[in-house]
């Protein structure tokens, strides 16, 4: 870029030393020729070799051969009996045409390294254990299962869990979020978060090439490679388009001077018409700005966290009308724990000690939520004769009297009464009741946890026009139905088999209307069928499954659901932008097209109309890099 722009200030003080030249000192046309082509070599040779290896090639009809028709066409029309020296006007024309070229170049750059410096995630090297001495290494080489040491300050190179240490991490390269994460031992860390404060071992869990950190950097990488519609209309436009302007522009040229009374003094004035007529009719405008557009609207996704992973899904996501959601992990955390403790005979505490103690050695989602409520594991207490009945629940001896923790049938075997609990009403989710030495000691509600944000992500949504929120569930009707209350879905599905939730989308997307579309948002294995069904799949990137990443469109990095109307914000946003550089061109393109076909245009209107339309679009561009 900096040689280019070495070669527009070289070029644009020889055009002005050539043109105070040829004004002060009379020579003949050739000599003038003579004199301009050394700034328009200068300029323009590259432009010359573009067009003659597309005309080698068989695919001449692009912007660089119609620079080089017009410009050749204006230095020669000086020669014609009658017509003006266009030698200046040539040279201008290549120059300022060299000039936006150069804000093309200087935009995407800027679009590239903005994007190049958010995904620089990734470290060169990794401090790897081996042999009771640590090695710095390539991240590449290091196996799943060897330990990794992160100090403060540095990137994590590999996904894993924390061995020892605790710290605070910077997520926001992935999640676009800058208050610091928490991690202490037994937490899983993926790569890419900078470590903020204490020292870190960690045991790898994923290898390099499978890591969250190069992941992210394909997503990114490949998304270039899915146009959008707007962007294969406008690639396929340019190539109808300017075989198209050749022919009217010879046509405008030859046709024209037969009614005029001398053809040799009307062909050098239509000649000029027809060469205006090339320049202002490039479409460099659309072939450069519109896929700028694309490119910058998915960087600026990328920088909050949401990977889009072409520009057509932003195509799709913009006229998103019904978004369904799945609910564990996505509308809640998909983690277990206490909501209501109703003791009968003991303090709550109490109650919660003893069904703690007989979970401690279980496995089940509900005995790990009872040990996260009551962690004194270790307070003297002795348990024996743990046994697990299937179906039922667990019992166990807990400082010699006989404890039971289950359902209502191990309740019934134990001789235990059940009664109804009016404290119930307001907590919905499993229950597990506790019996002491045969008599009912009372019970535990736990519950999967809403996420903060889900209320608000379907606020959002609808407030953004999106007539439909659904929501699918594989859990029972009165767990879906309070989910689906505290975060205002319009409608809820519970029960559901995953060859269930493919029905319903099938439904949902035959009802939908023909100009919106439908969206899923999923995070698990059984997710991935309904993700690659749907107009567009959008996945929780953090929690989520890698087949369910896999198979989405769109992933969100912290698996907040609010980021889904942030995504559709940012994809109507750079439609938006491209719409506004298409209409924009094509506007001023034609106005100028009809003004050059009737004389009333010449070459620096037309210079204009071709570079200047196509700076001001390239500018425009670049907003999308800035995401709301």
């Amino acid at each position: 870029m900096n040689q280019k722009l070495l070669r527009v200030i070289m070029s644009a003080a020889l055009l002005l030393g050539a043109w105070l030249l040829t004004r002060s000192v009379p020579m003949p046309v050739w000599q003038q020729l003579i004199v301009y082509l050394i700034p328009y070599l200068l300029i323009g040779y590259d432009v010359l070799a573009e067009a003659w290896e597309g005309i080698c090639e068989g695919d001449p009809f692009d912007e660089d051969f119609l620079m080089a028709i017009a410009t050749i066409g204006a230095l020669l029309i000086g020669f014609l009996p009658g017509a003006e020296v266009q030698f200046a006007e040539a040279v201008f024309v290549m120059l300022f045409f060299q000039v936006g070229e150069l804000f093309e170049h200087y935009a995407e750059h800027k679009s590239r390294h903005s994007i190049a410096k958010m995904m620089d995630i990734r470290p060169d090297t990794a401090h790897v254990v081996r042999g009771g001495e640590e090695l710095t290494v390539a991240p590449d080489t290091v196996a799943v299962g060897e330990t990794i040491v992160v100090r403060p300050g540095e990137r994590v190179p590999l996904d894993g869990v924390v061995l020892e240490g605790a710290s605070s991490l910077n997520t926001v390269a992935l999640t676009g979020e800058s208050v610091p994460r928490r991690v202490t031992q037994g937490d899983e860390v993926v790569s890419g978060c900078v470590n903020l404060s204490g020292v870190l071992r960690m045991e790898v869990r994923k290898a390099f090439g499978e890591s969250t950190a190069t992941k992210i950097i394909e997503l990114v990488e490949r998304s270039s490679q899915n146009k959008s519609k707007s962007e294969t209309f406008i690639h396929k436009f340019a190539h109808v388009y300017t075989p198209i302007v050749v022919v009217l522009a010879l046509a405008l040229a030859l046709i024209p001077p037969f009614f005029m009374e001398s053809y040799a003094e009307g062909f050098a004035v239509w000649l000029y018409r027809a060469l205006t007529f090339l320049v202002v009719s490039c479409p460099c405008a659309l072939v450069i700005s519109v896929p700028l557009t694309f490119f910058g609207g998915i960087g600026g996704a990328a920088r909050k966290g949401i990977l889009i992973k072409g520009g057509n899904y932003m195509d799709t996501l913009a006229k998103t009308g019904t978004v369904v959601f799945d609910k564990t992990g996505t509308l809640t955390k998909g983690i277990f724990s206490v909501s209501a403790v109703h003791p009968e005979k003991l303090s709550p505490e109490g109650l919660l000690h003893l069904a703690a103690h007989v979970e401690r050695y279980s496995t089940h989602p509900i005995a790990a939520a009872l040990r996260e409520a009551y962690p004194g594991e270790h307070d003297g207490c002795t348990v024996s004769d743990v046994q697990e009945v299937a179906g039922q629940g667990v019992k166990a001896v807990v400082n010699g009297h006989a404890v039971c923790v289950g359902n209502e049938r191990m309740m019934e075997a134990v001789g235990a009464t059940v009664g109804v609990c009016e404290k119930c009403q307001g907590h919905v989710g499993t229950v597990a009741h506790v019996a002491v030495d045969g008599s009912y000691a009372g019970h535990v509600v736990i519950a999967d946890q809403v996420k903060a944000d889900a209320a608000q992500a379907i606020a959002d949504l609808k407030a953004l026009g999106v007539a439909r929120t659904v929501m699918l569930t594989g859990d029972h009707q009165q767990v879906a139905r309070e989910v689906a209350r505290k975060v205002g879905v319009d409608e809820t599905h519970a029960e559901l088999m995953p060859a269930d939730k493919v029905a319903q989308v099938e439904r949902l997307l035959r009802q939908q209307l023909a100009a919106s579309t439908l969206a899923f948002v999923g995070d698990g294995i059984n997710d991935a069928p309904v993700l690659a069904r749907a107009d567009v799949g959008i996945a929780m990137g953090a929690m989520g499954s890698d087949a369910a990443i896999e198979a989405a469109d769109v992933v969100l990095m912290d698996d907040k659901p609010s980021k889904i109307a942030t995504a559709i914000r940012i994809a109507r946003h750079t439609i938006g932008i491209a719409h506004q550089n298409a209409w924009f061109a094509i506007a001023v393109k034609v106005a100028i097209l009809a003004l050059a076909a009737c004389g009333w245009a010449g070459m620096p209107l037309a210079v204009f109309g071709d570079v200047g339309v196509m700076v001001l679009a390239v500018l425009n561009a670049t907003r999308a890099l800035q995401a709301k």
